[in-house]
């Protein structure tokens, strides 16, 4: 009895293991389907920029100073003055200067008195040419003595420092420090791979978080004929209007210098994901009715498109735009619509 009791019961097993068997078969069987739409990527021609930090400085910088010793009589500005070319900025002690021109009137004097007497011959040629000499350098030192009592502006600019008050001795050290702001300039560190695109004239924008909607025109003034062996970086200097005034000398910019045009893959913005957690991107191709989930790097962007690179995406290939935030790679596609391929060209 016992014996058809367990034969009764490994037959009822076997029943029930098929019956799971087949359920897990009408499981594979019914297999999930996503729907998507797709877009036939192809190469692109965009323009290629590099991303450069740099900080302006005046076009113009001067240290203001007297080359005679002397004390300072008065200081005309003050810091963050805006001064005109040919102002008076620092008048020193005129004592000597008075002394000079006073040497001088008299030395023309005597001048005028051996004109007369060469005429007559009643003067040598020796003692006429010593006195002449002695006239010439008299107005050479006169000179001197006015350019370095009455201190003009060289250009338009705005006093930046004031490193002496009224009154003081001032042996030849600055006394201001003036700057033209209403052109600066920046100097550029650019890898030598560019060397042959950065040429002289060429246009480009300055950036700044200070005015983070505007930008500001600039020229490449000056490329330097040499690359620095340690940085392999080559200079170029930039000329910047600045009539509006918004910027200042010291201030950080960057810009985006252009290096010409080149080949790319281009895919709506919306198609790259991210994982969660990381800084990964990828999209899902359609590889053959199936999702193939691609590492992409991140390029240029271009408002709604972003420039992507990887080596295992070519012209031609199928990238999902809509539905992919539900695949996983591997899942079975029904593309509803294929997009055709974009523009040739993106500005």
């Amino acid at each position: 009895m016992k014996r058809f009791l367990t034969l009764g019961v490994a037959v009822m097993a076997l029943l029930a293991l098929n019956a799971c068997k087949k359920e897990v078969e009408t499981e594979t069987q019914e297999e999930k389907v996503e729907n998507v739409e797709t877009l036939v990527i192809k190469s692109t021609e965009i323009d290629r920029e590099i991303s450069l930090p740099t900080n302006l400085d005046g076009y113009q910088t001067v240290k203001v100073s007297s080359t005679v010793s002397g004390i300072i009589k008065k200081i005309h500005v003050e810091v963050g003055d805006r001064v005109a070319q040919g102002q008076t900025l620092v008048t020193m002690d005129p004592t000597q200067y008075t002394n000079y021109k006073l040497q001088l009137e008299n030395a023309r004097v005597e001048m005028k008195r051996m004109d007369a007497l060469k005429e007559a011959g009643s003067v040598s040629q020796q003692v006429y040419d010593q006195t002449k000499v002695q006239v010439d350098q008299l107005e050479q030192t006169v000179a001197l003595y006015r350019e370095n009592t009455y201190i003009t502006a060289d250009f338009a600019g705005v006093i930046a420092a004031k490193n002496f008050e009224d009154g003081e001795l001032c042996a030849g050290q600055p006394i201001l420090t003036l700057t033209q702001v209403s052109t600066l300039k920046s100097y550029l560190s650019i890898p030598e791979t560019y060397l042959p695109q950065i040429k002289r004239g060429m246009p480009l924008k300055l950036q700044s978080d200070v005015y983070p909607d505007k930008s500001f025109d600039a020229t490449v003034e000056i490329v330097y004929p040499t690359v620095n062996p340690t940085t392999h970086t080559f200079t170029v200097k930039t000329k910047i209007p600045n009539a509006s005034g918004l910027l200042r000398p010291g201030m950080y910019m960057h810009t985006e210098l252009p290096v010409g045009r080149s080949s790319a893959l281009v895919v709506p913005y919306q198609a790259v994901l991210k994982l969660i957690g990381a800084n990964t991107r990828y999209v899902f191709l359609n590889n053959q009715g199936r999702a193939k989930r691609v590492e992409v790097e991140l390029g240029k962007r271009f408002d709604k498109y972003v420039e992507i690179v990887s080596e295992d995406i070519h012209d031609g290939d199928e990238i999902v735009v809509a539905g992919q935030g539900r695949l996983v790679d591997g899942v079975k596609l029904n593309v509803k619509n294929v997009q055709p391929a974009a523009s040739d060209s993106i500005q």
